[in-house]
């Protein structure tokens, strides 16, 4: 345990991972209420998921705009499903410059009302289309119940918005983003994900289908890590998005959004982390490698800080992000553990012995104690060792959480079975479900369980439905979730 140690997970799960946030400076608590303050270590790693995201963004073809932060009221009110499903949840703008405002404005909880406005005055031909645009922003939802990452009033994320001439393409566009989705949860954050679609009581409001990526936390509990929605016409028709087609007929256009916000940082934190800290994949991690050099005389600091600094400059020039803890303010001891704690996906040690050996000592933070350290590894080959430590790192764990995930997803074929594996094991349960929106209430009341998604992978074939006892080919995923 670090010396500045966290609360044990099994001990309380909840002030483990407010603990965790808190003592590795990624975030603290703002003056309002149910905000936060992303500190610089949180924000970094929020940059590495923001550079990952828009890289894959670009290759779809995608290009990245910015619209206004307050919306007119009236524009919320023009799709009658979107505007109720957020009227609790919106901070309204009534007074500016000193004098009541003619219309309230709404502080962005999302923005396919004032981006399909924008649509309609750019679109009059289907030579305008497809439009394939992101936006990085923060948006405002009045939260009662806040955590810091997971749920917070305001909150940092993405958006993108698109426009298209034929329903097939806005299908092909919303799954091809839950796909990218998928793709970075599972290469850059090493969380293993199930795609699939959401229930109706659990889609987006306003929405025709809502796709999401489910991750598995530490607990067992789900976390719904990004979202894609196929809109249909429904937002075409309330802002009036038409163009001229090919035959010259005047058609609605079909609109698609999606979104993964900063709650993926808190993904990362619960996926991976343990008694000791944070535990980043190398892919993300804003620090990848720390190194501490050790010494006890004058002389021997002289000669290790030479030497570390010459591996600290190897690896900048091997693309590595490393930093060199020279703190002599603080012992040895105390920097591994507050580096642990921190998540660093690697330690290098360099002590006295080290430097006439030429060569330094490697300890993995996915694997604790003697198992995870390389002793000997020599100096002149760490622009390549190194590098693929990290890689070695980021696979195990992947492999690992996946592990966690697969041994904690149990299928059950009644709801005694359902309600028992709930309260002994948690984690996912799947079922056969030919269940309604009414039975999917009474479930969520019972147990606090919810259809997470009907997954895209759904190997089992028809069954009988464990609550109604009809035969269905549907297969639901039920957890409880964050």
């Amino acid at each position: 345990m670090a010396e500045k140690g966290v609360t044990p997970r099994s001990e309380d799960y909840s002030r483990w991972y407010t603990d965790v946030v808190q003592k590795t400076e990624l975030a603290d608590y703002s003056p309002v209420r149910g905000c936060m303050v992303i500190r610089p270590y949180g924000y970094a790693l929020w940059e590495n998921i923001q550079a990952a995201l828009d890289r894959r963004f670009k290759e779809t073809g995608h290009v990245n705009a910015y619209f206004p932060l307050l919306i007119p009221m009236s524009f919320l009110q023009k799709e009658g499903e979107h505007v109720q499903g957020f009227s609790p949840e919106l901070a309204v703008v009534t007074i500016g410059g000193g004098e009541t405002l003619e219309e309230p404005l709404v502080v962005r909880p999302t923005s396919e009302t004032i981006i399909g406005h924008m649509y309609s005055q750019w679109v009059r031909s289907y030579r305008d289309l497809p439009i394939l645009i992101n936006q990085w922003a923060n948006v405002v939802r009045w939260e009662l119940r806040t955590r810091l990452f997971l749920r917070t009033t305001e909150f940092l994320w993405q958006e993108g918005h698109t426009a298209h001439a034929t329903e097939a393409e806005a299908q092909e566009e919303t799954q091809r983003m839950l796909g990218v989705y998928a793709d970075f949860a599972i290469n850059e954050a090493a969380i293993p994900v199930i795609q699939g679609k959401k229930s109706d009581r659990e889609k987006f409001a306003g929405a025709v289908a809502s796709y999401t990526i489910e991750a598995m936390m530490g607990n067992g509990w789900a976390l719904q890590s990004g979202t894609s929605h196929f809109l249909g016409q429904n937002f075409a028709k309330a802002f009036d998005i038409k163009f001229l087609d090919q035959s010259n007929e005047t058609r609605f256009a079909w609109t698609t959004s999606w979104g993964l916000s900063t709650r993926m940082v808190g993904a990362i934190i619960m996926a991976h982390g343990d008694d000791h800290g944070l535990m980043l994949p190398p892919r993300l991690a804003p620090t990848q490698v720390v190194i501490v050099p050790i010494w006890k005389t004058d002389a021997e600091r002289s000669s290790v800080l030479a030497f570390a600094q010459q591996a600290l400059q190897t690896l900048k020039g091997a693309g590595v992000r490393v930093k060199l803890d020279d703190r002599a303010e603080v012992s040895a001891g105390f920097k591994f553990n507050d580096w642990e704690m921190r998540g660093v996906p690697l330690r290098m040690e360099i002590g006295p012995r080290d430097v006439e050996k030429h060569a330094v000592v490697l300890a993995r933070r996915d694997m604790p104690g003697k198992e995870g350290k390389t002793f000997g590894v020599p100096a002149a080959g760490l622009a390549t060792a190194v590098p693929e430590m990290l890689t070695t790192i980021q696979a195990a764990m992947l492999r690992q959480a996946t592990e966690f995930r697969d041994a904690n997803t149990r299928t059950v074929s009644s709801y005694d079975e359902f309600k028992q594996v709930l309260e002994s094991k948690g984690g996912f349960v799947r079922v056969h479900w030919a269940g309604t929106g009414e039975d999917e209430d009474r479930i969520k009341e019972e147990t606090k369980a919810t259809v997470r998604c009907f997954p895209v992978d759904k190997p089992e074939g028809e069954g009988v439905c464990f609550y109604t006892g009809r035969r269905t080919d549907r297969v639901a995923i039920f957890a409880r979730a964050y």
